[in-house]
């Protein structure tokens, strides 16, 4: 273990930066029509504004990690907290499209800097058997952040405009600076060669996923322009990072990611789950809030607050879960934390008519609450357990990587099904002999009445995918080897972390 001797304000410090670059993975979705109207654009181009973001945030993961090890996660947070600040400022001043998309990618690239720290740093300060509490600090930001983005761009968009859920950022990034540079210590490195062909395959390869998969709606799963296809993408995605895990595997220096760390059966079960629980959390808001606004009639902001018992929950419990998580097999937890939400939106799937009273979806929602909790802090608690510390950016970059490839597997995957539910639904809204459910997306909110079953029906038939992959999630959940005392962590030898790998298994 490091010698830190105030562990929770460094801690603390770190949350401030992380809950800010969660916040900007949804709070944008609210304000796309404010700022296809501010910007004279369409939305094909305002998409991008989301779609650049998620890309640049999740393709440098792994390389953004193995940074941290060998500059300093600490360096590295600093660096990449400046970055996304000053990016938000350019966002928020952006008086085309085009400006704004080059923004909120310089605004990933910042918080893909970030992410894999904040993970790290809790691995090498707190101790394995210790390490819940803080875990479940960490583990409510996370799972706040996600439901938080859409209220509070609500609010902003309704109130001051849609610049402002950028500009807030600003003196939110410069306070947590300030904090980060005072409580988070500098931490020893790690000295590392550079797997110069990993980082080129890694990245070469996550874009070209990442990005087939992003933007296979826009371009309807085939040619993107010319020869190319999204399919084309997404297979020659897959095979570069094929490429890549066998380099690894024959890399006899010192591999970008070593893949010793997927012996240990828990990490590599904790990635299984938290891709399921990515793809969920962005899957199931989509058509629940089409839903809220376009069959009930909602604002944003207030669709938004349909959420609120599920942030409150969440954000209350998940420190209490994090108390107890080193005193019992987390896979009890974390099981039923992952059943609770496919059983909560199962429900909201049943409930999803016309004429349900709306105070009913607060039940639900409220049952998310208490999932989150069960979920967030136990999985990256398991995931970390055993990780060496010179190995800890490089486990926390994985980790933060799998959980973007679910949300980005989510994103395109409910986008399919909303379409093809909708074409099923809603025959009557296209022209005769045509696509219903692609006419029917352009209803908006001056959807006919007589058409609001049908698309209550597609909007909860949606649903019932991300209920099903959490269900995958529980299931590998049930796995989890019971965890153990750690020996020997943070004792007399310098290479202490790399005993970890004398996990339980």
């Amino acid at each position: 273990m490091e010698n830190v001797s105030r562990p929770w304000p460094a801690l603390w410090s770190l949350v401030i930066g992380f809950f800010m670059i969660l916040i900007d993975t949804t709070i944008v979705s609210v304000a796309n029509p404010r700022i296809m109207e501010g910007l004279d654009t369409d939305i094909n181009a305002v998409i991008w504004v989301t779609s650049a973001y998620l890309l640049a945030y999740a393709v440098p993961l792994l390389i953004t990690g193995r940074l941290g090890d060998r500059f300093g996660p600490k360096r590295l947070y600093l660096a990449g907290l400046v970055v996304f600040t000053l990016a938000s400022l350019w966002c928020g001043l952006s008086g085309t499209v085009g400006m704004l998309i080059a923004a909120r990618v310089l605004q990933g690239l910042g918080a893909a800097l970030m992410a894999p720290q904040t993970m790290a740093v809790i691995t090498r300060i707190f101790p394995p058997d210790g390490r819940g509490a803080a875990m479940g600090l960490w583990g409510a930001t996370a799972g706040v952040a996600t439901l938080v983005g859409p209220i509070l761009g609500g609010v902003l968009v309704d109130g001051l405009g849609w610049e402002w859920i950028f500009f807030i950022n600003v003196p939110i990034g410069i306070v947590g600076f300030i904090l980060a540079w005072r409580f988070v210590p500098s931490l020893t490195t790690h000295p590392h060669r550079f797997d110069i062909p990993g980082v080129v395959l890694s990245a070469v390869g996550l874009f070209l996923l990442v990005f087939g998969i992003q933007e296979g709606e826009t371009y309807d799963w085939g040619t993107i322009t010319g020869p190319v296809t999204v399919w084309g993408l997404i297979i020659s995605g897959i095979v570069v990072l094929a490429l890549f895990v066998g380099w690894q595997a024959a890399n006899k220096g010192e591999p970008l990611l070593p893949l010793g760390l997927f012996r240990d059966r828990n990490f590599s079960l904790a990635n299984i789950g938290i891709t399921t629980v990515g793809f969920a959390v962005t899957a199931f808001g989509l058509p629940l809030i089409f839903y809220y606004q376009i069959v009930r009639d909602m604002t944003p902001t207030q669709s938004a607050l349909m959420m609120a018992p599920m942030a409150l929950i969440s954000g209350g419990l998940a420190p209490l879960v994090g108390r107890i998580i080193d005193r019992v097999n987390t896979r009890y937890i974390t099981s039923t934390g992952l059943l609770l939400m496919a059983v909560a939106l199962f429900w909201n799937s049943a409930l999803m008519h016309p004429d349900t009273p709306v105070w009913l979806f607060l039940l639900p929602s409220a049952v998310l609450g208490f999932a989150n909790a069960g979920i967030w802090a136990p999985l990256s608690s398991t995931a970390t357990r055993n990780l060496p510390m010179r190995q800890a950016g490089a486990g926390a970059g994985v980790y933060n990587t799998t959980r973007q490839i679910g949300a980005v597997l989510g994103s395109a995957a409910i986008a399919v099904l909303m379409q093809a539910r909708l074409a099923a639904e809603l025959p009557a809204a296209g022209a005769p002999g045509g696509s219903g459910g692609s006419e029917s997306a352009s209803f908006g909110g001056q959807l006919p009445e007589v058409l609001h079953e049908g698309f209550s029906t597609a909007m909860g038939q949606s649903i019932m995918l991300p209920a099903a992959v959490i269900v995958l999630g529980a299931a590998v959940a049930l796995f989890f080897a019971r965890p153990k005392a750690v020996q020997g962590w943070g004792g007399q030898r310098p290479a202490a972390g790399q005993d970890a790998e004398a996990t339980t298994r």
